[in-house]
């Protein structure tokens, strides 16, 4: 049974010009079944919105919002390029609303409400929380740019990180897991279908989230249940939406058969060039990372509080490093002349920045003035 399953992942691997990642794993315990070029960094595109919604659900369960609170659009909001639900500016949408357009529709819009409502109106903030609940969780080749996945050359991840995500969303946020199962959505007499075919077309499926851009290419998150087994199918850049729901599907049938038969985990490199060379350290085993992901609670992902006594929207770079020991022993040279406690965050293409977040205005300025003052290259970003 054994070799025939073998050949036959061999078989897919040989067609991998279809796709440029896939994975197959149980979501109650992280076991990987299956991984083809599972590291190999990619553009995750609307796959993105799973850790926008990651955030919103935490907002929900520390009462930051409810269901049937309404958020306001802004004009950068009502801006965004499709797919949208083309709100206007000034308008209001109902929380729940927000997450059924973002789960369903993958609306660009939507996502950035979401964004700028919980993170001071400044989307770029909400990306860099983003990247640090990410790297908090253990996912440690992602980098986000954005709240919905529009392309952008610094946002990547892989099909390991976006399956630790995704089983962080459903071990953390069960009560809210459906959201993600829903097949059609109407809203303002408009009735919006769920791109998740396996939805309609697979037993057993009950999520999760689909993603397109050019640079990206068609990639899907699918989970099924089939008696006490509930897998995950994670494929991303495929050729088409026909690829991407039978890659997934496939992975999800060969996983559940793999599970019935106790055959060993496949791993396979297929020859496909990486969008981005990823020179980061090789990640820690799969066991720990889930473990770090579906940690009992979201861990805390505030700033530690900052020298000055101030709390807004800006920040202060020192640089950007090739080695977590680099970017270390400058955290430690700006605690040292500047009084400051700032962080080491990967940025997905092998750089490591030090930044401090939390900033007014006033206070971002004085700190970069004082920094240069001290030999220390530094900006102020928002």
């Amino acid at each position: 049974m054994f070799t025939l399953l073998l050949s036959l992942f061999i078989c897919a691997s040989a067609s991998a010009a279809q796709y440029r990642a896939a994975l197959v794993a149980d979501m109650d315990t992280g076991r990987v079944l299956y991984q083809e070029n599972a590291t190999q960094l990619n553009y995750p595109a609307s796959l993105t919105k799973i850790m926008t919604l990651y955030l919103t659900f935490d907002a929900l369960e520390h009462k930051r919002l409810a269901l049937d609170d309404y958020l306001i659009v802004s004009q950068s909001a009502a801006n965004a390029e499709p797919v949208k639900l083309g709100l206007a500016a000034g308008s209001k949408i109902k929380v729940e609303d927000a997450i059924k357009a973002v789960a369903v529709y993958s609306a660009n819009d939507v996502a950035r409400v979401l964004a700028e409502n919980l993170k001071g109106g400044q989307e770029e903030s909400f990306a860099d929380l983003m990247t640090r609940v990410a790297r908090e969780i253990g996912l440690t080749n992602t980098n986000f740019e954005n709240s919905s996945g529009l392309p952008n050359d610094d946002h990547l991840s892989t099909a390991r990180d976006i399956a630790l995500l995704s089983m962080a969303v459903y071990k953390h946020y069960p009560q809210y897991w459906h959201f993600f199962g829903i097949k059609s959505w109407t809203y303002n007499g408009k009735t919006y279908t769920n791109g998740n075919r396996l939805l309609t077309s697979f037993n057993g499926c009950d999520g999760m989230k689909t993603g397109y851009t050019k640079k990206s290419k068609y990639s899907l998150v699918a989970t099924a249940h089939r008696g006490n087994v509930h897998l995950m199918s994670v494929v991303l850049g495929a050729e088409n939406k026909d690829v991407r729901a039978n890659i997934a599907a496939q992975m999800l049938n060969r996983g559940f058969s793999m599970m019935n038969s106790g055959d060993v985990p496949v791993t396979v490199s297929s020859p496909v060039a990486p969008v981005v060379q990823n020179t980061n350290p090789t990640p820690t085993t799969m066991a720990a990372a889930y473990n770090t992901a579906t940690a009992n609670t979201m861990p805390k992902y505030t700033a530690p509080a900052p020298a000055v006594k101030s709390s807004g929207n800006a920040g202060v770079q020192f640089g950007a490093f090739s080695s977590t020991n680099a970017a270390s022993v400058q955290v430690k040279n700006v605690k040292s002349k500047l009084g400051i406690d700032a962080i080491v965050e990967p940025t997905g293409t092998g750089m490591y920045r030090v930044r401090k977040y939390g900033l007014t205005e006033s206070d971002a300025q004085k700190i970069k003035a004082s920094a240069t003052n001290h030999g220390i290259d530094s900006y102020v970003f928002h």
